[in-house]
């Protein structure tokens, strides 16, 4: 069996976004902000070549090869987010008690979700942008993918039913797209 001596992922970076690395932190800058991210291997490097980024490991095992395609793409999501950006649309459903949505701070409320006196409360992280359009539609937006998919998963967790059948009680807030 042949055994690869070395990989290497290449990360090309568009106009615009530029790249630091100081120490194990690589620090991207773009149109839309600015995001950064500590990767820490002893076997694998993160490396500036040019006018791009480089990800390589030599004499790979199994999880050093996995590794290097988890940081290839952590670093593709970090240029999209510092470029275009993320955003989910989460949409509110309820068939009899209509349920009110606002965003307090650093918490989104659901008020009357099943006729229920006491709000229910949901995290919003922070550099994530949450706002409430036509009533109904909650718009979920920021440039690092994980603190946006996060939150709009804390949302959606936040009006789960309980003690009731999930098919006949379908109220609640769902994602409806991704961008």
């Amino acid at each position: 069996m042949v055994k690869i001596d070395r990989i290497e992922h290449t990360i090309d970076l568009p106009e615009g976004v530029t790249a630091t690395i100081e120490g194990t932190v690589l620090t991207l800058k773009g149109s839309k902000g600015e995001l950064s991210r500590e990767f820490q291997s002893s076997r694998v490097d993160l490396l500036q070549d040019g006018a791009g980024l480089l990800v390589r490991t030599d004499l790979p095992r199994r999880k050093d090869k996995a590794l290097a395609g988890t940081w290839q793409a952590h670093i593709k999501n970090m240029v999209k987010g510092v470029t275009e950006g993320f955003s989910y649309t989460l949409r509110c459903f309820y068939s009899h008690f209509p349920m009110t949505m606002k965003v307090e701070g650093s918490e989104f409320v659901v008020n009357n979700y099943f006729g229920e006196r006491v709000p229910r409360r949901a995290a919003i992280l922070s550099g994530v942008d949450v706002r409430v359009e036509n009533k109904t539609d909650v718009i979920v937006s920021g440039i690092d993918k994980e603190a946006v998919g996060q939150t709009a998963a804390n949302i959606e967790r936040c009006t789960t039913v309980k003690n009731r059948d999930r098919r006949v009680f379908q109220d609640g807030i769902y994602r409806v797209a991704k961008e």
